[in-house]
């Protein structure tokens, strides 16, 4: 908060599609989509509507107990997208991440194996903030403070391309990570109740992207050693990679899935984790401690379930995935003067990400280069070194070239 002293907070009183206005009428572009949530834009008509459809009918009833069309309609969808047919519900991507934790390794005590009770994730993993996620979270800024409540899970190599040695590709690297999973199953699986990762883009860790191998890899030493795959679709489902899912581009089936974020399209919190089966089958029983025992008051809401309805629709009427090919191949083109820019070492592409590492020792250069760009009319945070985009789907070429522009003339006035 100190930081707003010198920094002020941007004041935003409305918005309509990929902009912000601030109360006296100067526009920012929405360049990372207002924390990834924002698939379609702001003020969406047709999400609009269902929202007013939906309050006109019933806006909130427990879940325990009672059921209602929005959520049974969204956990059947969300079934049909992923092959995944059990939805559990909560508000946030922390939590859906806490979800898939217990629920693994409840899963696993139900089988009469509860020494599997830990879990593995990646070098540099960012999975949220609550207690559980941040067990697996492998960043220290955020860990470290919290170190006597969390119980620190193991990490393996990350697949990121970034983190190849010299000469060796992203391919090779990742199967060499995959050698290192490996090992770490075959000493390490009897006490190993899950591998939780992000597929394909490590996003809080300056999007570092891997190969699809490592998923396919991890996805058959996970079935060798009897150890569950939790994808943390969080942040890259829904479209952003290319793919409804990330996962799906390695022809995977992970046994949990986590989802948030853009699954309302950014109108209100809602976060679902799936599971298969054979998970709900350990857990279908008469005794209630066999039960899965976690609870939220507002699982389920009716209003933020028929937002995300509302949201699947506009990817099924709108053919988005393949829109969104034709967006990110025009903002490719912009983007070059970027790309090739001095004192960028690193870009990348994926889907609708984009990111470009930046030549500069400064702990502030985030900092700086967010308010050299909000001066250029655009809303970025950089992730440490890392400047990067992931604009609503519905950018346009003007508003494109504005990020454009407004990115180079901010990294030439703090790098």
């Amino acid at each position: 908060m100190k930081q707003h002293e010198s920094q002020p907070l941007l004041p935003v009183a409305r918005a309509e599609g990929v902009w912000l206005f601030d109360p006296e009428g100067r526009r920012y572009l929405d360049a990372t989509s207002s924390w990834w949530v924002n698939l379609f834009g702001h003020q969406h008509p047709d999400i609009k509507a269902a929202l007013a459809d939906q309050l006109d009918r019933l806006e909130h009833v427990m879940l325990a107990g009672c059921t209602h069309a929005p959520v049974v309609e969204l956990s059947e969808r969300l079934a049909a997208l992923t092959g995944l047919g059990h939805a559990f519900y909560a508000s946030d991507g922390a939590s859906a991440v806490e979800i898939a934790l217990k629920m693994s390794a409840h899963y696993w005590r139900n089988r009469g194996r509860p020494e599997k009770c830990r879990f593995v994730g990646l070098e540099q993993a960012y999975h949220g903030e609550t207690v559980g996620a941040l067990s697996i979270t492998d960043m220290a800024l955020f860990r470290s403070a919290y170190a006597p409540l969390v119980r620190l899970s193991d990490t393996v190599p990350s697949p990121d391309a970034r983190r190849a040695e010299p000469g060796v590709g992203a391919l090779e690297h990742a199967r060499h990570c995959a050698l290192a999973l490996e090992q770490y199953l075959k000493a390490q699986h009897r006490q190993t109740a899950a591998l939780v990762l992000e597929p394909l883009v490590q996003c809080a860790a300056g999007m570092g992207m891997h190969d699809p191998e490592y998923l396919r890899l991890a996805r058959a030493l996970c079935e060798r050693y009897e150890v569950h795959l939790v994808a943390d679709e969080i942040a890259v489902g829904f479209g952003r990679t290319g793919s409804m899912f990330a996962h799906q581009q390695a022809g995977i089936r992970p046994d949990f899935i986590c989802l948030s974020k853009g699954l309302t399209g950014g109108f209100l919190p809602l976060s679902a984790v799936l599971t298969t089966d054979e998970v709900f089958d350990a857990f279908y029983d008469d005794e209630t401690a066999r039960a899965f025992l976690h609870s939220h008051s507002y699982t389920g809401n009716p209003l933020a379930c028929r937002a995300a309805l509302a949201t699947l629709d506009l990817f099924e009427r709108d053919d988005v995935l393949a829109r969104n090919r034709g967006t990110a191949q025009r903002l490719n083109a912009l983007a070059q003067p970027l790309a090739c820019h001095r004192k960028v070492l690193r870009s990348r592409h994926i889907g609708m990400i984009w990111a470009f590492d930046v030549a500069t020792d400064d702990p502030t250069f985030a900092r700086r280069f967010h308010a050299a760009a909000l001066k250029r009319g655009v809303l970025l945070r950089p992730i440490g070194n890392t400047l990067y985009f992931m604009p609503p789907y519905v950018i346009d070429d003007e508003a494109s070239q504005c990020l454009v522009e407004g990115s180079l003339g901010a990294l030439d006035a703090c790098a």
